[in-house]
Formats: C-alpha cells, structure tokens, sequence
C-alpha cells in the first residue's frame, strides 16, 4: 500500500510564482499607462508644424493643443484620485485608459483643428482620472521590502518617457506612416491602450481607501471657470484684435478664484472635504515651493513650445533633425536629476535647486546669444551648449523640488500637498502656453508658415527671420522667469527635515534606522 503525502512546499511555490507573475503583469500594465501619459504630453509640440500645415490651424488652435490638455489635466488630478479612492483605484484606471485610448482614436482621425483641441481636453481628462491610480495600485499590489525596486523603476519609466516622446514623436511625423504624417503620434496609443485595458481587467487587483474624502464638483467648476476666464482671452485675445470682452474677463477671473477660496474654506468647515487643502499655504515651505512649482512651470510650458517652433519653422528643419537635437537635452536632464536626487541635495540641500536655475539661465542666455548671432544658420551643433546647459539645469530642479517641499508639511497632509503641487506644475505650463501669444506669437504676427501656397523664397526667408526675432524675445521672457523662479527658492529651507532626519540617523542606520528603501516609502505614501 502505498500512501501520497501533499506536495505543500511544492503548491506553495506554485502559487508565489503565480502571484509573483500577476503583480510584475499588473507592473507592467501601470508603468505603460505612466509612460503614455507622459509621451503624449511631449509627443506633440514637435508635430505642431505637421498640424498646422496639413489642418489650417491657427496659432491659437496650435497653443490649445497643448495647453487643453495641459489644463484638463492639472484640474483633474485631485478630482480623480478622490474618486479611485470612493470607487475603487482598478475601476478607475480602467475607465481612465479606456478614455485615454478613446480620445487618441478622436485626435487622431480629427476632421480638423476644433475637433483636435476638443479631444486633447477630453484626452487631458481622461488621463487625470487614470495617472493618480497608478502609484496607489503599485502600492496595494507590492510587499513593502519590493517597493523601493518597484518605485526606482517607475522613476526610469518616467526618465524614459521624458527622453523618448520627442524623438517617438519625430520619428513617427518624418516616418509618415500610410500618408497620415502627424496622426500616428496618437493612433499609436490605440494598440496600447487596448493591450492595457485587456490586462488590467485581469491582472489588476482592486483597492479603495479606508476612509476616502469626497469629491468637491463645486470647488473643481469655480477653480475651472476661473483659470478659463484668465487663460482663454490670454490665448485668443491676439487673434480677435484684444477685444475688450478679452480684458474684462481677465480682470473678472480674480474674483472667480476668490470666491472659489471663499467656498473651499466653507467645505472644510462642512464636510472636511476641500478640493483644496488652504491651511497648506500658511506652511511658508509650502507656499514658497507651489510659487516656485508654478513659476517653473510657465517657464517650461513656453520654452518648449517655442523651441519647438523655432527649430522647425525658424530653422527650416524636419521634425527627425528636431527631435534629434534635442537629445543633449534629455540626456542632460535625465543625467542631472539622477545625481541630484542621490549625492548633491543630500549634502548641499537647497543650493543645489539654486544652482540649476542659475545653470538653466546660462543655458538660455547662451541659446539667446546663438539666435541673435546665426539667425536662420544656426546649425545643430551650435545648439548643443545651450541645450546641455537647459538640461541639466532643469534635472537639478525638477528632480528634487518635491520631496524639499513635501517634507516640510505635516504626514497627515502629505497626500493632498503632493496632489496640490504637482496640479500647481501643470497649471504653470498651461499659463506657460497661454503667455506665447504675448512672449512668441505677437512678435510673428499673423502670417502663413514658411512654403505655404504662394509664398515666394524671399517671403519664407523673411517669415524664418520673424520666427527667429520671436524666439529671442520669448527667451528674454523665460530668462525673467528663471531669475524670479531663482529668488522663490531663498524662501525654501536650507536642508529639509527629512535630510536632516537622515543625516542624524546615518550612524544608527544599521540598528533600524531608516534606509533608502523606508525613506522612498515614506515619501511616496
């Protein structure tokens, strides 16, 4: 006779393997949708020339391409992450990036300029409800000792996209795939996003918060009918000849916000329930940061516009020659903000954020001095100084900002200031795009682009030469923007609490105190 004894050991790591598997799927499936989220926020500005040739789009139609999604996206950032927590973090990624993937298929078979700008907002939209569920579902789904691996991971994703949408974006233009040109830039999301959507029914693991805030609709409209009030006569006013219903709308929109604070101090008296938390703001860390957040912002909202435009339609060159440029670019920042995150700031705290704004402002005075010296010959390589030095002065900033200003807030407020922060970011940039009418557009003036029907060598040379004349004015301006974004940094710490945490736990950090890995956690939760 013979007896069959259970194979537990053998079941039992059958079934971590299985688990193991689920969970690097579901890794997968996130870090994608991160990754297209941030692709499509780039991929687009060195499409702009392609756009606006093969639609009829006007400058202003070219800045809401940008800034609607930009916008959407920045105020529904909170609004999403409340409802993954109401109503479940995978039901909301899910609809997010079925969304995502819809509005994609829309700008991509846009019939024309309206219908482009009305699907980038919905495409904006659609990613605010699924980019705040990614980090929640990473942290349900991993084990606390797995999670520093995890979020470094996220962190090159992140690196990667930042690298890869200009030249994916080029690549795909110049590559005109099937006689589409620009369109592939969004139809490419269309496999993807129908990849994601499969496995994230199957591999995603469902998560709500425990005690989750409501959704403020109300505070969300006001803040939205506010910030539009500003940013669309800012956007059209150029075009309709500065009509006065543009200025008594921008003089309008202060009152909007105003009562929108009025309102938020209401809700949290009522229900503790704010879209925004205020009492933030008296946190002068705080405050001082969302300036420098939003500053930065409108900084590099209309610096890469404006580069884009004037290496294209200023400089004459393709959109593969363009993206190509800019890789010292990427490289630069990628590098930068690797090594500021791990050995400079740790030592040197906040001189390091000033030194990259003092490097970025070289790296612009450089690139203005080029534009004024070569006009329309300036060449590739010429550039490469100017486009090191922006780089890396922008990972020197953009890297640590976060965790310098977050780190002085209290733990219990810690979620809704990183959401207020990043949302501050995005705003900038849509305010960034808005100001090209005045800082770049306005120095153009209404014209064709170089090579349009009837246009003569002599007139596409002259039209060059204003796009030149335009880019070394909007570089003045985002020259100010630095200098102004330099001082807001004296008003941040020296060193943060969590650098000085760490530095007096460094000799005990053997016996428990925190390492790498804790510090990473405590930061992203």
């Amino acid at each position: 006779m013979t007896t069959s004894v259970p194979a537990a050991p053998e079941t039992a790591a059958a079934a971590a393997r299985a688990a193991g598997r689920r969970r690097r799927i579901a890794l997968a499936v996130v870090l994608t949708a991160a990754f297209m989220d941030l692709v499509d926020a780039t991929i687009v500005n060195i499409a702009i020339p392609s756009i606006q040739r093969d639609t009829g789009a006007t400058f202003s139609a070219v800045q809401w391409v940008t800034a609607g999604y930009a916008l959407a996206f920045a105020l529904g950032l909170i609004t999403g992450g409340r409802l993954g927590d109401i109503h479940g973090r995978k039901k909301l990624f899910l609809l997010g990036m079925g969304g995502f993937t819809l509005a994609s298929a829309l700008c991509g078979f846009a019939a024309g300029p309206g219908m482009l700008v009305g699907a980038r907002v919905l495409q904006g939209a659609m990613a605010a409800l699924m980019v705040p569920q990614v980090l929640a579902i990473i942290h349900v789904t991993f084990p606390a000792h797995e999670r520093g691996k995890v979020f470094g991971m996220f962190g090159a994703v992140i690196g990667l996209g930042a690298v890869c949408g200009p030249l994916i974006g080029a690549l795909l233009t110049e590559g005109n795939l099937f006689g589409l040109e620009w369109r592939p830039i969004f139809l490419i999301n269309l496999p993807v996003g129908i990849a994601g959507i499969l496995l994230g029914r199957r591999f995603l693991t469902e998560s709500r918060a425990p005690r989750a805030l409501r959704v403020d609709l109300i505070g969300t409209a006001l803040a939205t009918a506010g910030l539009l009030m500003l940013l669309y006569p800012l956007t059209q006013g150029r075009e309709s000849g500065w009509p006065l219903w543009g200025f008594v709308s921008m003089a309008a929109s202060p009152l909007v916000l105003a009562v929108f604070v009025r309102y938020e101090r209401a809700k949290a008296r009522k229900d503790g329930s704010p879209l925004v938390e205020l009492p933030l703001f008296k946190v002068r860390t705080f405050a001082a940061g969302a300036g420098v957040q939003l500053a930065f912002g409108v900084v590099s909202g209309l610096f890469f516009l404006v580069w884009t435009l004037h290496m294209q339609l200023g400089l004459g060159w393709g959109p593969l020659h363009a993206g190509l440029t800019g890789v010292p670019f990427s490289l630069a920042c990628s590098t930068a903000a690797g090594v500021s995150v791990q050995r400079l700031v740790p030592r040197f705290g906040r001189k390091v954020l000033q030194a990259g704004a003092l490097i970025m402002l070289s790296g612009a005075l450089v690139y203005l001095w080029e534009a004024g010296r070569y006009g329309t010959a300036l060449e590739s390589w010429q550039l490469a100084p100017a486009m090191l030095l922006m780089g890396a002065g922008m990972g020197l900033i953009v890297a640590p900002i976060t965790d310098t200003v977050i780190s002085e807030v209290p733990a219990e407020h810690s979620g809704s200031a990183s959401g207020i922060f990043n949302t501050t970011g995005q705003l900038g940039m849509a305010l960034g795009l808005g100001l090209s009418s005045v800082a770049f557009f306005g120095v153009v003036g209404d014209t064709e682009q170089p090579g349009g029907a009837g246009a003569g060598a002599g007139a596409a040379d002259a039209l060059r030469a204003s796009f030149v004349d335009a880019t070394t004015h909007a570089l003045w301006w985002i020259c100010g923007g630095l200098v102004l974004v330099f001082g807001l940094l004296f008003l941040l710490p020296r060193r943060s609490r969590a650098q000085e945490a760490a530095e007096r736990a460094e000799p005990t950090a053997p016996e428990g105190g925190a390492g790498p890995e804790q510090r990473q956690q405590a930061l992203v939760s």
